[in-house]
C-alpha cells in the first residue's frame, strides 16, 4: 500500500470511529475509484458504511458511514445536484465535462467537494456537496466562453436511465476481450490498461486480464471511459460471443 493510500486509510478509520462513537452519520468527501477500491479492501474493519454519488450508476462517490442500526434514523447523503443552463441558448458554445471543472476549480473549489458532470443537451447536472452548493449558485458565472445560470435542482430521472444497448463480437468474456472490442483497442493494448492499473469493475481495481465480468458489472477504463457489461446475447456464424453492453 502506497503512502498516499495509507494517509487515506487513516482519514476513513477516523471517520468511521467518529460515526460509532457518535451514533451519527459521518460523510467523507467525494471519492475517486482507486479511493473507493481503497475503502471496499478494507471493509470489515470500519462501522457499516456504503457509497453514495447522487445518482444510480455514479463513479465519484461518498463514504457514507453508519446505518439506521447504529445511528438510530436514516438521512439523505449531503449531496446537491446543480443544473448548469446557458443563458443564451441561441449564442452558447458546447457545455465541455472539462470546461465546467476547470471553471469551477478557478473559484478555487477542490476536486474532492465535487462529483459527476453530466452533459445533457447543452445542459449540465453537476453533483457536489451541499456545503458548496449555494457558492456555486452565486459564484459559477461563465464557463468557457458561455454565460451561464446555475441553480440547485432534482437530479432529473434520466440520469437513472441506463444508456442504450449495444453489441460487440469477442474471442471470449476475458475482461481484456471485452475492453478491447468495446474501445476498439488491440488486445496488449487492453492488457496494458489492466497492468497499469486503470480498470475497474463495480469500483474495485482488478488487475487480472482473464477476469470474468458479471452480467450488470459497470466497468471503468480510467481516461477512456466506461459501460455496463450485459453478457452474452448470442455467438455469431464463426463462432465468436456476441455481448451486451450498455456505453456510457
Amino acid at each position: 500500500m502506497s503512502k498516499d493510500d495509507h494517509l487515506l486509510e487513516n482519514r476513513l478509520s477516523e471517520l468511521a470511529q467518529r460515526a460509532r462513537s457518535r451514533g451519527c452519520y459521518v460523510y467523507s468527501e467525494f471519492l475517486t475509484l482507486a479511493e473507493q477500491d481503497v475503502l471496499c479492501t478494507l471493509q470489515g474493519k470500519y462501522a457499516p458504511f456504503c457509497l453514495k454519488g447522487g445518482y444510480d450508476t455514479a463513479e465519484r462517490r461518498l463514504a457514507c458511514f453508519g446505518n439506521e442500526e447504529v445511528c438510530g434514523y436514516t438521512e439523505e447523503a449531503p449531496i446537491a445536484c446543480m443544473l448548469i443552463s446557458p443563458l443564451s441558448r441561441k449564442f452558447a458554445g458546447e457545455l465541455r465535462n472539462r470546461d465546467i471543472l476547470g471553471a469551477l476549480m478557478a473559484l478555487g473549489i477542490r476536486r474532492s467537494l465535487l462529483g459527476d458532470i453530466i452533459i445533457c443537451q447543452n445542459y449540465a447536472y453537476l453533483f457536489c456537496l451541499e456545503s458548496v452548493s449555494g457558492f456555486i449558485a452565486l459564484q459559477l458565472e461563465k464557463v468557457g466562453n458561455t454565460a451561464v445560470s446555475c441553480v440547485l435542482t432534482k437530479a432529473p430521472d434520466i440520469i437513472n436511465e441506463p444508456p442504450e444497448c449495444s453489441t460487440v463480437n469477442v474471442s471470449s468474456e476475458r475482461l481484456d476481450a471485452i475492453i478491447a472490442a468495446v474501445y476498439k483497442l488491440s488486445r496488449g493494448e487492453s492488457q496494458l490498461l489492466i497492468t497499469q492499473r486503470r480498470v475497474f469493475v463495480n469500483s474495485r481495481l482488478t488487475e487480472s486480464a482473464s477476469f470474468l465480468p458479471g452480467e450488470g458489472c459497470i466497468i471503468s477504463v480510467r481516461g477512456i471511459g466506461r459501460f455496463i457489461y450485459e453478457g452474452v446475447e448470442g455467438q455469431t456464424r464463426r463462432g465468436r460471443l456476441r455481448v451486451s453492453v450498455r456505453v456510457f
